[in-house]
């Protein structure tokens, strides 16, 4: 039988002008779905997992297209909470060479942004389950959110189930005071941390030494120190940390390194010419989740997280539309490219 996996937070429609299209240029958008543990649950549900994904969206056809694009996959939409009056929106125009991309939110009071406890019978939802994840966006959501977010939590340790929790600092939903003291209070129940170089500085004040991620540089040495400061401070069994490499917005280099309370695992290096880099994180944690869920060795972890989150970066959209064969292949050596015939 599948293993069950729950993940919580919030999906958005994403507005996306044509192509390499600026917001003043635009004309008309394309509409698609995504958000961080939406993208997560996705990813999990390609490689055969029971994957649940928890949120509150509006029950007119807006919010149903929000859920439709989940089922689509085989996510398990059964535990969201129907309400409120809106679904959160982000636009999103794409960078290209030296132009960054661009995200601007319109999210403010939707459906999950002012849910209640009261929305979630989370023993129910954790019955059977193996997994939790959840990122530092939702709890920034607001202050009831976090507060779901901490029963969640409380929860998921009463039900016996792994916790895995995405950094994810976001400067335009709270400040890194608020983040630090939420996030110090929930990650007492995380067994999986996940960061980037920025997420670790900007919630923990943790730092990574000789090392300037506008510059591209990264000292390797340095991070692992901050995985060992994160997993000292809250006693995580695992830190995962990824490693871009900015170039310019189309070509990045890309590897993680992963800290299992012993020894410290960096992965294989990818250059990626990227087509949509949005959901890069997300599709790195389901590999994470998916490969330490089949008993895969810590190595063999972060090679696959990687291969994964690689592969993402050529796919349009939020979501990792790839199979479990595919993030293998890629994992084991082959980046050709080359046409499958």
């Amino acid at each position: 039988m599948a293993k069950k996996v729950v993940t919580f937070g919030e999906i958005m429609l994403r507005l996306a002008p044509e192509g390499y299209y600026r917001f003043v240029q635009a004309e008309s958008y394309g509409a698609t779905y995504g958000g961080g543990e939406a993208n997560v649950s996705v990813s999990l549900a390609n490689y055969g997992f029971d994957s649940y994904f928890v949120t509150k969206l509006p029950k007119h056809e807006i919010g149903q297209a929000g859920v439709n694009s989940l089922r689509k996959f085989g996510v398990n939409t059964s535990y969201i909470s129907r309400g409120g009056d809106r679904v959160g929106i982000y636009f999103l125009e794409k960078g290209a060479s030296q132009r960054p991309s661009k995200v601007i939110y319109d999210r403010a009071g939707s459906s999950i942004a002012t849910a209640t406890a009261a929305d979630f019978n989370w023993e129910e939802i954790f019955d059977g389950a193996e997994w939790f994840h959840f990122t530092g966006i939702t709890p920034a959501l607001g202050d009831n959110v976090a507060e779901i977010c901490l029963e969640a939590c409380k929860a998921a340790k009463e039900a016996g189930v792994k916790i895995s929790c995405d950094l994810n600092y976001r400067n335009k939903l709270w400040s890194k005071e608020k983040a630090g003291q939420v996030m110090g209070e929930l990650c007492k129940y995380v067994d999986v941390c996940i960061a980037n170089e920025e997420d670790a500085s900007d919630v923990f004040g943790i730092k990574a030494s000789n090392t300037d991620i506008t510059a591209g540089e990264l000292n390797r040495e340095g991070y692992k120190d901050v995985a060992k400061q994160l997993a000292d401070r809250f006693g995580f069994e695992k830190v995962a940390i990824t490693l871009r490499e900015s170039i310019s917005a189309n070509d990045n280099n890309w590897s993680a390194m992963l800290y299992d309370g012993t020894d410290y695992y960096f992965s294989k290096r990818y250059k990626m010419h990227i087509v949509d880099r949005v959901g890069g994180g997300d599709s790195f944690g389901g590999g994470l989740i998916a490969a330490t869920l089949n008993g895969y060795d810590s190595q063999a972890i972060i090679e696959f997280a990687v291969a994964a989150s690689c592969l993402k970066h050529s796919i349009e959209g939020d979501f990792n539309m790839v199979s479990m064969d595919e993030v293998l292949k890629l994992a084991g050596g082959d980046a050709s490219g080359r046409v499958q015939r």
